[in-house]
């Protein structure tokens, strides 16, 4: 990985700047984009860009930025985005500071701007270096997701057309899918889970292979495969739907022929069982019966010291003698086969004796 930091002027970086209102940003004579596909639109308030201007006209330092030199020696801003972009567009005079726009400045106070040094580190290297130096940058303040990291790597034809899908406020993915995903577009949270789906949780193999490509169309058509076959099978739309990991269930369960009434009255059931605290387990548990998804409910404290003291101590099955904090409580009739998490349902049982009793 080669680091390098060099100094580069404002009016370097400002030539042929252009904002072409489509996501498109450049500057430095053509060779800067300024808004690579990973990039958050330009969130800075009329505060937060003034201060920027205030400091260059008083010489204060600007923080460091990072610009990923890329395979055809152009470059990408990593970190750096809003003060270049409040720079750039001061300039071109879409705002003014204290009443005055670039233009209405004397000569020689534009001078001083325009030959103003930024400090920018230049990185360039291999996929995976890139990686982990963006990775420890974002831990020093860009505050990237760890798609936009994946991103700033994997920049590419692929990357440009699976933005159009995934990563727009109130965008196709968006639209098919917000009652099943959390997190947002705009902050590539909908473009991870649609690669996870159709990798296996392998994202970044699947971004390395698929750099390159012209479209994005597989990722596309596969994540509104899982889409279709969630809403085919659970007819009820529930907030609790949000976040379940529908991709690895469609690759396990795509094929089999489910029932969604029987699903609907299973999940119905679950979801006023007061025991089930994590209600968007319910949707795995249907499939694998597996109570570690639901987190039922445990014995409160109350509850075990209440039937220690009923028990005189002793494990209900060894009747040997044991402090509290050596004991288990344990569901008499097990809750799967509706027994519920109250003190009436409740034995305490020793170590040895509660892992056997759970191991059968």
């Amino acid at each position: 990985m080669k680091i390098k930091l060099r100094e580069v002027r404002i009016r370097e970086l400002v030539a042929d700047y252009v904002d072409d209102g489509e996501g498109g940003v450049r500057g430095y004579s053509g060779q800067l984009d300024i808004r690579p596909p990973y990039q958050r639109e330009f969130i800075y308030k009329v505060k937060q860009r003034n201060a920027v201007i205030d400091s260059i006209k008083k010489g204060f330092p600007l923080n460091v930025m990072y610009w990923s030199v890329r395979d055809d020696d152009t470059y990408e801003i990593i970190d750096g985005q809003q003060r270049t972009i409040s720079i750039a567009q001061y300039v071109a005079g879409n705002f003014s500071f204290n009443g005055l726009y670039f233009h209405n400045l004397p000569v020689d106070k534009k001078n001083e701007i325009l030959d103003y040094n930024l400090m920018v580190y230049f990185c360039s290297g291999t996929d995976s270096e890139k990686l982990e130096w963006f990775r420890i940058i974002n831990i020093a303040g860009a505050k990237l997701t760890d798609q936009e990291l994946r991103n700033a790597v994997y920049a590419g034809t692929w990357v440009s057309d699976a933005k159009r899908y995934f990563s727009r406020s109130g965008g196709p993915a968006y639209q098919v899918g917000q009652d099943y995903l959390k997190g947002s577009p705009i902050r590539q949270e909908y473009l991870e889970t649609a690669i996870k789906w159709i990798s296996g949780d392998n994202i970044e193999d699947y971004m390395a292979r698929h750099q390159h490509n012209e479209n994005a169309k597989d990722l596309w058509e596969h994540y509104q495969s899982v889409i279709g076959w969630v809403e085919r099978n659970f007819t009820k739309k529930r907030p609790i739907m949000k976040g379940v990991e529908w991709g690895s269930l469609y690759a396990q369960y795509e094929n089999e022929n489910l029932d969604s009434e029987e699903i609907e009255k299973e999940i119905e059931k679950l979801v006023r069982d007061d025991d089930v605290t994590r209600k968007s387990g319910i949707y795995p548990y249907i499939f694998t019966g597996e109570e570690k998804y639901l987190n039922i409910r445990k014995f409160t404290e109350n509850m075990k010291l209440k039937v220690y003291e009923k028990q005189n101590g002793k494990c209900r099955i060894c009747n040997e003698s044991f402090a509290i904090k050596d004991m288990h409580a344990d569901h008499i009739t097990p809750w799967v086969e509706g027994g519920k998490t109250n003190e009436n349902n409740c034995q305490l049982l020793c170590k040895d004796d509660n892992r056997r009793k759970s191991s059968k």
